[in-house]
């Protein structure tokens, strides 16, 4: 993130959290905007077989999920890996310095909310594809999207990054099984 919006944070109350405290839970309301300070944040996403999914790690200087500005609730838990400290400013407050720099550098805020999905987005199929085993990257694929449309299997197969004939296996696999409805 462009460290131009540091300046928001002068003076923001600071809230300081020791390693493995919550910072916010999956489906809390977004009503403030977090600035790392020092310590480091992992952004998780527990999946149904106990699995965590690491959507993002936030370091000093890092907006924690900025694709949450746009957003009525996280779609994750917010977790200290080490003591870190955050600055926190309200939501609304971050939200309209963007849309005044928007508007003063002829930056769309749609541009930018945009930007951040799309970072969200790669974030949580980097980290899909960080595991290791094509049943666990289609658990977390289908847990987190549901079931892709009739035909776009293919799709669900570059996304998690696995050969076509691997997912099919995978499937043919669970259909055997009774494992779930494909």
């Amino acid at each position: 993130m462009s460290d131009h919006w540091l300046h928001c944070f002068e003076g923001a109350p600071q809230r300081t959290l020791e390693e493995g405290e919550t910072l916010f839970r999956r489906d809390d309301s977004v009503d403030w905007a977090f600035l790392v300070r020092e310590g480091r944040i992992s952004l998780r996403r527990a999946l149904r077989d106990g699995a965590l999914l690491t959507l993002h790690t936030t370091n000093a200087g890092d907006l924690v999920a900025e694709a949450s500005l746009f957003a009525e609730r996280y779609h994750c838990d917010a977790v200290t890996e080490i003591a870190t400290t955050v600055s926190m400013i309200p939501k609304a407050k971050l939200v309209a310095h963007l849309e005044n720099v928007a508007s003063s550098d002829r930056l769309s805020i749609k541009a930018f909310e945009r930007t951040a999905r799309e970072v969200q987005s790669l974030r949580t199929r980097i980290e899909i594809m960080r595991r290791r085993k094509v049943a666990d990257r289609l658990d977390a694929y289908l847990e987190l999207f549901g079931y892709p449309q009739e035909g776009e299997w293919v799709r669900v197969a570059d996304w998690i990054g696995v050969s076509p004939p691997a997912l099919y296996r995978e499937l043919a696999r669970r259909r055997l099984h009774g494992a779930n409805k494909t």
